[in-house]
């Protein structure tokens, strides 16, 4: 579904990604992983046109997307889910996921997707008259993937899903993204909870220094002795 080829990114003059490649197919769930400030969210978003000078090429359905505006690329399908959330809090449930419904594609869908997404979580559903302010950290991030899912997206770039989420709200985040995935989302996911995907991944790619360090399968990520030193300081 998307292919990335010798992927260069920069901000400013900061040379950020150099030279990344990776594919994600069809209803696969990739994860990218690697220590923080090493260009993991820099990928996602300059997949989803959020980072202005970028060189090399991004495939989606073999037609570039490079340095398209990410308003075109939202519109074929392709959405950025942010670590830090980016909802508003002055606004309620609802307003927030029909805000995620703006494009041209996405509008004629509005009262279809809503339907979907409160089907999805039910906990929204209850809270749609509620400030996004006044919502736990788990409930936001639903909010924040459910109006990811309103833009009718077919692939969902989702930024550190888990962090800052206590164990039980953590495992609720990552059951929906493995529900999205089996209704048939392709999904591109930063994370570091290792345990967590083991139970998602299709493939595991690891990034350090802005280049790929690491690619295979969830288990032999989970037995690599070099991420297990990085990452679980075994």
């Amino acid at each position: 579904m998307i292919k990335v080829t010798d992927l260069n990114a920069y901000y400013d003059q900061f040379h950020v990604l150099k030279d990344v490649s990776i594919t994600i197919e069809e209803n696969a769930v990739v994860v990218v992983m690697g220590p923080n400030g090493h260009g993991k969210s820099t990928l996602l978003k300059s997949i989803c046109g959020l980072v202005e000078k970028t060189k090399g090429d991004i495939l989606l359905n073999d037609t570039s997307i490079l340095n398209l505006p990410s308003e075109k690329i939202v519109d074929l399908g392709v959405t950025y889910i942010a670590e830090t959330r980016e909802l508003f809090p002055n606004m309620s449930v609802v307003e927030n996921l029909k805000l995620g419904a703006y494009s041209k594609h996405a509008r004629p869908h509005e009262a279809e997707n809503l339907e979907k997404v409160f089907d999805l979580f039910p906990r929204l559903a209850d809270r749609k008259k509620q400030f996004a302010s006044t919502m736990s950290g788990g409930e936001a991030k639903m909010l924040a993937i459910a109006r990811g899912l309103m833009s009718s997206a077919k692939f969902l770039a989702i930024d550190e899903p888990s962090l800052g989420l206590q164990p039980n709200l953590r495992t609720e985040v990552f059951n929906t993204i493995k529900t999205i995935n089996e209704q048939g989302m392709t999904i591109l996911l930063v994370e570091q909870n290792i345990p967590q995907i083991a139970e998602l991944a299709s493939k595991v790619y690891v990034l350090e220094e802005g280049q790929i360090s690491f690619e295979g399968s969830k288990d032999e990520a989970i037995s690599d002795d070099h991420l297990k030193e990085i990452f679980l300081g075994m």
